[in-house]
């Protein structure tokens, strides 16, 4: 991956899971931007009604206004129990290309698993 003049990456290649009831995925170009995603598509959407607190639910809003985006989400998942994992390289992405029928069948003959038994 190239650097953009910021220092950011300059391909796609973050991507969060929120772990809970439906397991979420959110993708970003890096760690600067799924930080942001995270904030408004997660913790802004949360119902007021829902944070146990006055005082947790002032917390996450001064993180939120502040942009302190990571103390927010550390709020969040403190107050749901609900945990997100963040990764900082994109998923593999496999295409027919790469696992045509010749290929696939050739490197499963040489996979491990076919190797002699110790």
């Amino acid at each position: 991956m190239s650097d953009s003049p910021e220092g950011r990456s300059a391909q796609p290649g973050t991507y969060a899971v929120v772990h809970g009831d439906e397991p979420q995925i959110f993708l970003a170009e890096d760690e600067w931007v799924i930080s942001r995603v995270l904030a408004l598509q997660l913790v802004a959407l949360t119902p007021s009604a829902e944070i146990s607190s006055p005082s947790r639910l002032q917390a996450i809003r001064e993180a939120l206004l502040q942009e302190r985006w990571d103390v927010a989400l550390a709020e969040w998942i403190e107050e749901t129990g609900n945990f997100v994992d963040v990764f900082p390289y994109a998923p593999k992405v496999w295409t027919a290309s790469e696992l045509d029928e010749v290929r696939a069948s050739m490197e499963i003959r040489i996979a491990p698993i076919f190797g002699e038994l110790s």
